[in-house]
């Protein structure tokens, strides 16, 4: 049993360092022989009326005490607590012991009204930091200097020695926080605030919430606050002084709550600034009921035998040994995280840095994400995200994680759409990845991670509506009315069906039809027709009515057979030509997709493709390929890219082919308009080294120009024919120069044919071709 100490003629000032274990359990220690009558902690006044929800059974720390501007939720700061937080421990002793407890520091109305800069409550974490400096001034660490004055280099190591690693048993719990305080008020005196300047309104807040306390409960309260604060708030001042330092403050409308947080966040290498190097170690020290290190190392080898690596109980006892001997060769009271670390690398991971990276990441700051129950008060926004998240069995997790959905799934259908209607809301709990298994319409891939900050995000989004979809929706409709360009209502079109807002189509295919009707600029309209090609596929697989979405991209569609070959011929520059050739691809995709009738069982009447949204489409934009590709006055670049789309659609024949190559790559041509027309050609990464291995005449017809390229003009065509075939696979690459080394003709008496190259037939061999026909109907599902 803890013996009682005698009543100090004074408040109980118990200087801390924020999410210290060792702090936290001297804390507790102090408060259970100290007995006070009131606890006070450093933290927004702004949170007394959320104390009570810490004693609620489904409060889980980590979390934070989330403040932002009533009228602006961007402006938002966090007060992280853990476990192991010395002010959390203190709010728990409170409530256990049915002592009041309260915030003393600054209020959030202040501090979030004050004048906007780095490290303020523009950034979430830095705003939370309780330490965060003013512009320009330069901060000292005061851990830093009683470390260094101390000799030791590490300012982590040194507080592991003197304060995480401390006996238990002293028998005055108080001495600690009377050495920290002498040492802060050293420390104080030589450096003044220490480039903390804001401090010093925030500490004569905390002496008038202290006056108060003295008035109601006497002299017998606590004080739980950083360490460097103990000196001012044991300083006598005056009340007159400091109510002048509080005069004339700023001050907004502000909201709080309680929000869930991780151990990553609070790492300093996260972006707080008051944070630690080693949340997960910490936590680890502070729950450990003995034996910190064996448990720590058992830990260890448990993580790397579910990464499948060959770690016994062997491995742990020697591990354990061998931080035993690095903690008495360096004269530590025992083995820290340093000497743990270095024992598993040398014993459970072979020496090798990768597993001790996983190691650091999974452990040492780790994923623990805490919980908040649903009787916090929460914006109605959030209050329906959570329930959705709960019917949907989506929770929240602060490890990354992959999320595979099967549209014709009603339950992955839900899913996608929850997740496209918070991308609208800048909600980015998920992001769409490539998928490795399916391309696809009916899959998609999501990569999910809930960060601390989207709840700032939530806050911010309430301002739209209560639920997810009535926000989604309304900010669907704003950006429509709000969007200057056209490819961003086409974009906001396609992720509009993508999150299933039918009701927020209207206004957006109305903005849509409206910019789309003033927009002269080929350029834009060509970057606009892709998203909508693609809403009108994702529409239907969602069975969303997309009609009125086809006549737009029709009408859009139309307009650019009309303007690109004008276009195409305006003078264009190198870059101008390489930005036409992207949207030329572009669109010719779309227009595949617009224009496409289905093949296969059930034909035009299949439920699961759309139905053309202009049958004769395709055909006027092979006109339009045509007469780009015909028309000496179009770049180069341009005029070989439509040779090569229309070839591959089997729209120009081989001989056709030929002869254009033949114009473009003719005497009469400049180099660089030619290597620009083998660019557009075979470049791109479309296939066309592989044309070039089996089509000779084209191949033939490349070697004969480069030949004849004058030695000046060479340097300039260089680069050109680099990008060209630096593209081409390395197997590519190879059958290319074998083709070219033997020439034309080079076929070896045992090819069959005097006129063929080795390895290559001079026709077509039509029955081995027709033997595969089965199985790629298979494949495709249109076998009979």
């Amino acid at each position: 049993m803890t013996a009682t100490v005698p009543a100090a003629p004074g408040p109980l000032l118990l200087g801390v360092r924020h999410h210290g274990p060792g702090s936290a359990r001297a804390v507790r220690a102090a408060l259970e022989a100290a007995r006070p009558a009131a606890v006070l902690i450093e933290g927004p006044p702004e949170g007394d009326a959320l104390l009570p929800l810490a004693a609620d059974p489904g409060m889980r720390p980590p979390v934070a005490l989330l403040a932002h501007a009533a009228a602006d939720p961007g402006r938002a700061a966090f007060w992280p607590l853990a476990e192991f937080s010395p002010e959390w421990v203190a709010i728990r002793w409170a409530q256990e012991a049915g002592v009041p407890v309260r915030f003393i520091d600054l209020p959030a109305a202040h501090s979030l009204a004050a004048e906007q800069h780095p490290g303020d409550a523009g950034d979430p974490d830095a705003a939370g930091d309780p330490e965060a400096a003013g512009p320009g001034s330069v901060r000292i660490d005061p851990l830093a200097v009683l470390a260094e004055t101390a000799g030791y280099d590490d300012p982590e190591r040194w507080w592991e020695d003197v304060v995480e690693h401390r006996g238990a048993g002293r028998a005055d719990p108080l001495a600690p926080f009377e050495a920290l305080g002498e040492a802060m008020g050293a420390l104080r005196e030589a450096y003044g605030d220490g480039g903390h300047a804001r401090d010093l309104v925030r500490e004569a807040y905390m002496r008038q919430k202290m006056r108060a306390a003295k008035r109601e409960f006497g002299a017998a309260y606590a004080v739980v606050c950083g360490a460097w604060h103990v000196p001012a708030l044991r300083a006598k001042t005056t009340a007159a002084a400091d109510r002048a330092l509080l005069a004339g403050l700023p001050k907004v409308k502000v909201e709080t709550a309680w929000v869930p947080w991780t151990h990553r966040r609070l790492a300093r290498a996260g972006g707080y600034g008051a944070g630690i190097t080693s949340p997960g170690w910490y936590g680890h020290l502070f729950t450990a009921p003995d034996r910190p290190v064996e448990r720590w190392l058992t830990r260890i080898a448990g993580l790397l035998r579910a990464e499948d690596r060959q770690v016994s109980s062997a491995h742990v006892i020697e591990a354990v040994r061998l931080a035993d001997t690095l903690a008495a060769m360096r004269g530590r009271p025992l083995p820290g995280l340093s000497e743990t670390l270095e024992a598993a690398r040398a014993v459970m991971c072979d020496g090798s840095d990768i597993p001790l990276a996983l190691i650091e990441d999974r452990l040492v700051v780790g994923d623990l994400l805490g919980e908040v129950p649903e009787t916090a008060p929460m914006v109605p926004l959030q209050r329906d995200l959570g329930r959705l998240q709960r019917s949907l069995r989506l929770k929240p997790e602060a490890q990354d994680r992959e999320l595979e959905l099967d549209l014709r799934k009603d339950s992955d259908a839900a899913k996608s759409l929850l997740l496209h209607r918070l991308l609208l809301l800048g909600i980015g709990w998920g992001t769409p990845t490539v998928s490795r298994g399916s391309t696809g319409t009916f899959r998609e891939t999501w990569r999910l991670c809930w960060e601390p900050e989207l709840s700032v995000r939530v806050a911010e989004a309430a301002v739209w509506g209560n639920t997810v979809q009535a926000a989604a929706t309304a900010r669907a409709e704003a950006d429509a009315t709000a969007a200057a360009e056209l490819g961003e209502v086409t974009s906001l079109a396609e992720r509009c069906l993508l999150a299933g807002l039918s009701e927020a189509l209207p206004a957006v295919l109305r903005a849509l039809a409206d910019r789309a009707a003033l927009d002269t600029d080929v350029a834009r309209l060509a970057k606009a027709l892709p998203a909508l090609a693609r809403s009108l596929r994702y529409g239907d697989v969602r069975g969303t009515d997309t009609a009125a979405l086809g006549t737009v991209a029709a009408g859009l569609a139309e307009r650019i057979c009309v303007a690109l070959p004008p276009a195409c011929a305006a003078g264009l520059d190198a870059d101008g030509a390489a930005e036409l050739r992207n949207h030329l691809d572009a669109v010719h995709g779309a227009i595949g997709l617009l224009g496409h009738a289905p093949d296969g069982p059930g034909g035009a009447d299949r439920p699961d493709v759309p139905e053309p949204a202009e049958p004769g489409l395709p055909e006027r934009w092979a006109a339009v390929l045509r007469t780009l590709a015909g028309r000496d006055t179009v770049p180069g670049l341009i005029r070989g890219r439509a040779a090569r789309l229309l070839l591959d659609e089997g729209r120009l024949a081989p001989e056709e082919t030929a002869r254009l190559m033949g114009l473009a790559l003719s005497p009469a041509a400049g180099p660089v308009d030619a290597a620009g027309w083998i660019e557009g050609f075979a470049g791109g990464g479309a296939g066309g080294g592989t044309l070039l291995v089996h089509d000779e005449r084209l191949l033939g017809l490349i070697d004969t120009w480069l030949t004849g390229v004058p030695e000046g003009a060479f340097t300039d065509v260089l680069p050109l024919l680099r990008r060209t075939f630096g593209a081409y696979e390395p197997g590519v690459r190879r059958s290319l120069g074998e083709l070219v080394r033997r020439g034309p003709g080079g076929g070896t008496a045992g090819s069959g044919s005097a006129g063929a190259i080795e390895g290559f037939a001079p026709d077509l061999d039509e029955a081995r071709a027709d033997a595969v026909v089965p199985l790629v109907r298979l494949l495709l599902g249109t076998a009979a």
